[in-house]
């Protein structure tokens, strides 16, 4: 099991991402936009770099949903695999059987 403290953070890095994402998205896009005078573009790039750290995704970490295990992540189900060895042991996972030969 993850520390409560890690798993926590992680959550409040994932809300904060949520929070700011349309004002980073809306400043990114300006940066793109070449029409936009330099002066415009460096003005919009300090506020994006004033903003919160934590708010930008990049900072998100793949974790465990039922441990909090930061490592031996599967996207697909989002779990470790340790998680995943437990579950599909148990039979909670569908169509998954312990191997043996």
């Amino acid at each position: 099991m993850a520390k409560k403290a890690m798993v926590e953070r992680q959550r409040k890095r994932q809300r904060m991402v949520e929070r700011h994402a349309k004002a980073r998205q809306a400043m990114r896009d300006i940066l793109a936009d070449r029409d936009i005078s330099i002066e415009e573009r460096f003005k919009v790039s300090m506020k994006l770099a004033k903003m919160p750290r934590n708010s930008s995704r990049v900072r998100l970490h793949s974790r465990c949903q039922v441990s909090g295990r930061p490592k031996g992540y599967y996207r697909k189900l989002k779990v470790s695999r340790i998680a995943l060895r437990e579950l599909g042991g148990s039979g909670q996972i569908p169509g998954m059987v312990k191997s043996s030969w």
